[in-house]
């Protein structure tokens, strides 16, 4: 979003040339289009940046993307590839866009009128990447030899075709090489298709991984991502849909053994943080968008994730008054979730916070205010509190309001760069917070 915003205020060679750095995947790709598309359209710049993105891989890794990631956002990489128009003399890179473009019939020697003339392509089906063909392959293929491909070929989830996503032996192949996200991703898919269950083989594979802190590291799985995972696996059902498993405990016990495992790899912003937990009965109202957390069940694991990092931290919990609240880095999350529960107060009120600091003179970089509903119950506004601390203690402290649940409402003051409010709830908004908080932006 970023990129496309720069390059529709004029600076597409600088969008252009970050394009392959920012955009990992083709995923990310389709969510470049998208933005673009909707913003301000195409122009040369921009499509020799999607070009480069395709030239700069090799052909092993270009397969790998048009394979795994096919289609999203309304895009595709036919349609990405008839717009940038990429060069290439490798043949197995020719054969790879002549595969997106029109399958394996694309591949052998064609003549095409173009203008006066004539352009010959000869045959580069014998160049095609491995695993483009074994994804041609597996449509037709039966269960041993597409278990086969998994193991010999590296084919990902998203080529295996849907009739052998209900088979045990499949994933069991899968997972002997499964990415850590992914396999976290699919812990209720693997249980329900029976893989995944007491004493297995599959089960002992998926907690060891879990137990492996360098795994986790490399992985940059984050702790909310594994609470997040956590919370939807112990549910046993999914939010949408008819799947159903019955969760098992020793996985249950590895995933929160690597929610706290997960914080040595989280970067600290290293700034005094207040941290103010809206406690009102609401918070336990409902679940945030797309998880089984409650308001406040996500409020807390924010709270958390903040306090095991941060070296200096101060949580309090306010509604229509503000409490301090026995929250440590080393406190868990359901004690934190009891303690917030369990204290009755009346409106909700998000200016306490700042208005607590400036009465007893705290010295704060960054006041974190976690709620579900971004009001002031009180005479004065939460930007306006931020403002007259800064005038008394003579320090720019920061305000980040992380509204948990959209309401339409807004706290941060859009003409202050130092206010940030944040809406809904994933694994990347702590990593947004610290670098909002240390000043990257």
């Amino acid at each position: 979003m970023a990129l496309a915003i720069a390059a529709g205020m004029g600076h597409t060679a600088t969008a252009s040339e970050a394009l392959p750095k920012v955009c990992r995947t083709g995923t990310h790709l389709f969510a470049f289009a998208e933005a673009v598309q909707g913003l301000r359209g195409w122009g040369r710049g921009l499509r020799k940046g999607v070009a480069a993105w395709y030239e700069g891989k090799a052909p092993e890794a270009l397969a790998y993307q048009v394979a795994k990631y096919q289609r999203r956002n309304g895009w595709s990489h036919r349609d990405l590839l008839r717009l940038a128009h990429p060069a290439t003399s490798d043949p197995a890179r020719q054969a790879a866009y002549r595969w997106v473009a029109g399958g394996a019939e694309a591949l052998g020697p064609r003549e095409v009128k173009r203008g006066g003339g004539v352009a010959s392509y000869p045959d580069v089906a014998p160049h095609l990447p491995r695993l483009l063909a074994a994804m041609d392959e597996a449509r037709t293929a039966g269960r041993d030899a597409v278990i086969r491909m998994i193991r010999d070929d590296g084919l990902p989830r998203e080529c295996i075709p849907t009739q052998h996503l209900n088979d045990p032996g499949v994933w069991e192949a899968l997972l002997e090489k499964m990415p850590l996200m992914a396999m976290v991703r699919n812990l209720a898919k693997m249980t329900t298709v029976g893989l995944l269950k007491p004493g297995s083989d599959a089960t002992r594979t998926v907690r060891d991984r879990l137990a492996d802190g360098d795994l986790l590291r490399k992985a940059r799985l984050h702790p909310l991502a594994i609470l997040l995972a956590a919370s939807a696996y112990s549910a046993g059902r999914g939010l949408k849909g008819g799947l159903a498993w019955e969760p098992i405990a020793t996985i249950k016990d590895a995933l929160d053994d690597a929610f706290s495992r997960a914080f040595g790899h989280v970067v600290p912003a290293g700034k005094r943080t207040l941290i103010g937990l809206d406690v009102s009965g609401s918070m336990s109202s409902g679940n945030v968008a797309d998880t089984p957390l409650t308001p406040r069940e996500a409020a807390a694991a924010l709270a958390l994730v903040t306090a095991r990092v941060e070296p200096e931290y101060h949580v309090v919990a306010f509604q229509d008054r503000l409490v301090p609240l026995d929250v440590s880095a080393k406190s868990r999350l359901v004690d934190v979730v009891r303690k917030t529960r369990d204290l009755p107060f009346g409106g909700t009120d998000c200016a306490l916070p700042m208005l607590y600091a400036t009465e007893r003179k705290l010295e704060v970089d960054t006041f974190i205010v976690l709620t579900d509903s971004e009001t002031w119950a009180g005479p004065i506004h939460p930007a306006q509190a931020l403002r007259e601390y800064r005038e008394t203690s003579g320090r720019h402290a920061r305000l980040i309001v992380a509204g948990l649940v959209s309401n339409g409402f807004s706290i941060a003051d859009p003409q202050d760069a130092g206010m940030l409010d944040v809406v809904g709830f994933d694994a990347s908004a702590p990593e947004l917070m610290a670098g909002f908080s240390r000043g990257d932006f």
